[in-house]
């Protein structure tokens, strides 16, 4: 049995992290006093509280309400800096080895920063942050559904690879706005061999996860909630499946899975009723993220005490998951390596000898 000491000490790999939705509380309310930006509590116990409520309305529109407190202080190149390297000290406090950690630049343009300062200022915090910490990390940056500008943001992506920028990805509400709006820019990403990983699947149907692969050639897939629409499902055993999940499963298509915002946006009705499961034990390649963490009051190791809680994981589980998930990253295939064999493998090891001694 997986205990949640056991879950503590597991190296972790995080590939779904957002920026403004990792906020620590106690920084947000410092930075509205020094801005002099209004929130909605000045408690940061009672902020976060406030974050944690209002993400939990199986909703994803209003889920991601919260982001506009977040953003209001989010507006500066200090701030930026700071935000993305507590980030880095905060996962590395849940023993997260590896992070991919996502922003849309565009949203941070309110206080005179043009998107070149948005961007170095998140990629100093976070050097910063891989220096005090140790953790090793990629930044996506995102375009969103909902504007106009993605090409200018895929340019943005491709001008700061080879500094720490390692894909693009489209975010936002996805009813009403296909990806298919934003085929200029995944031409482009494609056309300059960059990584990409779209939000699809999470409010919207099938139909979102098919345009993102086939009609935007994402590497990897945000969510994919919807995805089990393509199958016939009986308990955990996929007694049928349609021509996208044959793909998805065949191309080893990774998803980024993450429990808690499903359940809380509505994507899943319960834990009970997430596809994890079915995903996982029919051999696709899934991995454990945490989308929001303030919002969804949660780590990456919260996520994976559900999983065992739920889905009875066992410690070999966690270890294919955590290895899919590092085999995923948009890092240089050497860098994974690396990574896999010098850290996750030794330290899972380590732990199963601990436990078969005792």
């Amino acid at each position: 049995m997986v205990t949640e000491e056991m879950i503590k000490r597991i190296p972790k790999v995080e590939l779904h992290d957002h920026l403004d939705g990792g906020v620590r509380a106690s920084t947000i309310v410092e930075l509205a006093k020094k801005y002099e930006v209004s929130l909605p509590a000045n408690d940061p116990g009672e902020l976060a509280v406030w974050f944690h409520r209002g993400a939990d309305r199986q909703s994803l529109a209003l889920y991601l309400e919260g982001f506009q407190v977040t953003l209001s202080v989010m507006q500066t190149e200090e701030a930026l800096e700071r935000i993305a390297y507590e980030t880095l000290e905060d996962l590395a406090e849940d023993n997260v080895v590896y992070a991919e950690v996502r922003f849309a630049p565009v949203l941070h343009l309110n206080g005179g920063m043009n998107l070149e300062a948005v961007v170095r200022s998140v990629l100093r915090g976070l050097e910063q942050g891989k220096k005090a910490t140790g953790v090793e990390y990629g930044l996506i940056l995102c375009a969103m559904r909902h504007q106009t500008v993605s090409l200018e943001t895929a340019e943005l992506a491709v001008a700061f690879s080879g500094q720490g920028v390692v894909g693009f990805d489209l975010a936002g509400d996805e009813y009403g706005h296909p990806p298919k709006k934003h085929l200029d820019a995944f031409q482009y990403i494609r056309s300059k061999d960059f990584s990409i990983t779209i939000h699809a699947g999470e409010a919207f149907g099938k139909e979102s996860i098919w345009q993102a692969i086939q009609i935007c050639g994402a590497h990897r897939i945000g969510h994919a909630t919807r995805l089990i629409e393509d199958m016939t499902v009986h308990g955990t055993r996929i007694e049928k499946m349609g021509s996208l999940a044959h793909f998805i499963r065949d191309k080893r298509i990774p998803m980024e899975m993450c429990l808690s915002s499903n359940v809380q946006t509505g994507a899943a009705r319960s834990f009970d009723e997430h596809p994890f499961p079915v995903y996982f034990r029919n051999n696709f390649r899934v991995c454990l993220c945490t989308d929001n963490r303030l919002m969804s009051n949660t780590t990456l190791g919260r996520e994976m005490l559900l999983a065992v809680q739920y889905y009875s994981l066992t410690l070999r589980d966690l270890e294919m998951i955590t290895i899919n998930a590092m085999k995923s990253a948009f890092i240089h295939h050497d860098e994974r390596i690396k990574i896999i064999y010098d850290t996750l493998k030794p330290n899972f090891a380590r732990i199963r000898e601990e436990i078969t001694s005792f």
